[in-house]
């Protein structure tokens, strides 16, 4: 059996053979990149984005789920609930983290709004985040 150390993933491989998924990871960071220094972690079953802590986490469904409703999720964490109805679910796993599920359909759906939402939590986990579009 290979192993394959955390390290050495890389999000175009964890992305491979899906392309939509590809280009919703590049936006994102593209985005996030405007930040300032932020750390890309490659895991087998996440690609997340990190400062002090993480953030935000892209992920696809369709490796755990039967019948997913989009080929990727962007998971973003923040300190309070947000209660838009474009989050497919929000969870409370921790006191001070409600993480927020927004399902991606279109690249166009990575917008204004969500820039805000990745500068507040990129703010929170330790980076001085405003959204640059």
């Amino acid at each position: 059996m290979d192993v394959v150390d955390d390290a050495a993933r890389q999000p175009e491989d964890f992305f491979a053979g899906h392309s939509d998924a590809l280009t919703v990871f590049q936006r994102v960071k593209a985005i996030v990149d405007g930040f300032g220094p932020v750390e890309v972690r490659t895991s087998k079953s996440q690609v997340a984005f990190r400062r002090k802590r993480g953030f935000a986490y892209l992920w696809m469904p369709g490796r755990y789920l039967k019948k997913p409703g989009a080929e990727v999720v962007l998971s973003i964490a923040l300190g309070r609930q947000h209660a838009s109805p474009r989050f497919k679910q929000v969870v409370h796993p921790a006191p001070s983290t409600w993480m927020h599920h927004l399902e991606i359909h279109d690249i166009a759906e990575i917008d204004d709004e969500v820039a805000g939402w990745l500068a507040e939590a990129a703010g929170r986990a330790g980076c001085a985040a405003t959204p640059s579009g």
